[in-house]
């Protein structure tokens, strides 16, 4: 299929910035970036209408950045806890997803939703895990999600405490401390 051509509204990670013309396949256009108001169709009216309108829309992108800019100042460093059930070895029973995350960085007063939520992949395990928030096509703040079994594991972990079902091995018993005192006797 043919590529089709379109003006971007707004900064596309990995596509391009404000107003440039891009080549995309006819789905990503026609089911992320048209409907979510993130380009147009670029044809000769909408170029032209895109120049008469382009500073305010760049002075409205600005003023959302700095909008963005100074909230990530204020929640640098942002660690939510998710509380999950999981097996010993620390594998969880489903998945924490970006839904997950929004509602925890929601509890905690940092308004984001699902789409701005950035993961590579599921997190599967308890532990952790560094995830990317879109605040701002142009500013992106990371924060800890903390997976775990409980509050009280929770706060273990992030002291840096292990606290999978993994023992140390000064803890696991040898046969010396098993038998000790209980030396068989000569008949």
């Amino acid at each position: 299929m043919a590529a089709v051509e379109l003006i971007l509204l707004q900064r596309v990670e990995n596509l391009g910035q404000m107003g440039d013309v891009v080549k995309v396949k006819p789905g990503y256009a026609r089911n992320f970036l048209l409907p979510q108001k993130k380009a147009l169709r670029a044809n000769k009216d909408n170029l032209a209408h895109f120049e008469r309108q382009r500073v305010q829309l760049e002075a409205q992108n600005l003023k959302r950045r700095e909008e963005a800019e100074r909230l990530a100042e204020r929640v640098v460093g942002m660690t939510v806890v998710i509380i999950r059930q999981a097996g010993e070895s620390g594998s969880l029973y489903g998945s924490v997803s970006a839904r997950d995350v929004a509602e925890a960085c929601n509890e905690n007063g940092l308004t984001v939703n699902r789409s701005q939520v950035v993961l590579e992949h599921p997190i599967k395990n308890l532990g952790l895990a560094k995830v990317r928030v879109a605040l701002h096509p142009e500013v992106v703040i990371g924060i800890t999600v903390n997976v775990a079994r409980s509050q009280d594991e929770a706060e273990r972990q992030a002291r840096g405490e292990r606290v999978t079902g993994e023992e140390d091995e000064d803890q696991i018993p040898t046969a010396e401390d098993i038998f000790e005192g209980d030396t068989p006797e000569a008949v």
